[in-house]
């Protein structure tokens, strides 16, 4: 029933007289090194598909079912392997490091990033790192996108990761985020707070949910305005994945190259002279989000003071805001 078609894919055929199982426990059996775990967050990341669409780990399979599983089993490495990656650290002592991750870079491995990661970078830098996590995610306590740039926390040891993992729990570590958005925001500053709940058409994609979901709290202050744009900074009270991007273009203001949530397309300015042209030339500029993590500031788990650092807008953003700034 099970053909490995490429290297990376799946494609099983369920037979006449099947009878009726989870999709996740019939993969187990299907593919070869498959574990349950690994097929639910392959199915989760949206890398499996029953009959041409995302499917549910407790969907029930059936007899002519086409299920084609995108490298949901690769063995993924038991050890990350060190490499000499430079990191941008902005602090470090026996506890913690806090570093300004680019552009590009994922925090640590998962399907198809298993090198070149910031876990990667990290265990060539220092041997101590926390253990809290499991063995691909030493250190690491809380995350950015791939392909937004700014500052993470890592711990040492996992007391200081378990201290400061309660206080992003508990809402209390201050987070500032710079973006450019598409269009003027309603007020000079506000509040967006709605549920967040991952999307049924896209399982890669979160949107604003009335019944599901977890609380999302997000707020905004405009820093500049553009013909088309704005400049805005923005103070997370709750840390939901995606959750200023899926907020921005939840209100029709995505942000700017995002192009998971529209921030790819034209939204505002149709009218102005030789826009797509403008347009296509700042896509050039910013192939991605327009997000910055910029500020993060969380009492530290052995002095207990209250410390806040900063980070510098990376060059692309830079220079998206001064290309915005002369038209």
């Amino acid at each position: 029933m099970s053909k490995l078609i490429t290297e990376k894919k799946y494609l099983i055929n369920v037979p006449e007289g099947k009878k009726k199982e989870r999709l996740d426990t019939f993969l187990v059996n299907q593919i070869e090194n498959a574990t349950r775990s690994k097929i639910q967050k392959a199915i989760e990341a949206g890398l499996v598909t029953v009959n041409g669409l995302p499917a549910k780990a407790n969907y029930s399979v059936k007899p002519g079912d086409v299920i084609i599983a995108i490298q949901p089993i690769s063995p993924r490495p038991e050890d990350v392997e060190p490499e000499e990656i430079p990191l941008d650290i902005i602090y470090e002592d026996d506890y913690l490091i806090v570093v300004n991750k680019p552009a590009g870079m994922v925090a640590h491995p998962a399907y198809a990033n298993y090198t070149g990661t910031l876990v990667n970078a990290l265990l060539h830098h220092t041997k101590s790192l926390s253990e809290l996590n499991d063995n691909i995610r030493p250190g690491i306590v809380h995350r950015i996108d791939k392909d937004t740039s700014g500052l993470l926390v890592v711990a040492k040891d996992d007391f200081t990761h378990a201290k400061l993992a309660d206080q992003f729990a508990k809402h209390l570590i201050e987070r500032e985020y710079h973006a450019v958005c598409w269009g003027k925001l309603p007020d000079q500053k506000g509040e967006i707070q709605t549920n967040i709940a991952r999307s049924k058409s896209d399982r890669k994609k979160f949107t604003i949910s009335k019944s599901e979901g977890k609380l999302a709290i997000t707020f905004y202050e405009v820093l500049e305005e553009f013909e088309f744009a704005s400049y805005i900074k923005l103070n997370l009270k709750t840390g939901r994945t995606h959750q200023i991007r899926v907020h921005l273009s939840g209100i029709g203001r995505p942000i700017f190259g995002d192009r998971t949530y529209g921030g790819d397309k034209i939204h505002f300015g149709s009218d102005l002279p030789k826009i797509k042209s403008r347009v296509s030339n700042l896509l050039e500029i910013m192939p991605r989000q327009a997000l910055h993590a910029k500020t993060l500031g969380f009492t530290h788990p052995h002095t207990k003071k209250f410390v806040r650092f900063d980070s510098d807008l990376p060059t692309d953003f830079k220079f998206l805001l001064k290309k915005l700034r002369s038209n």
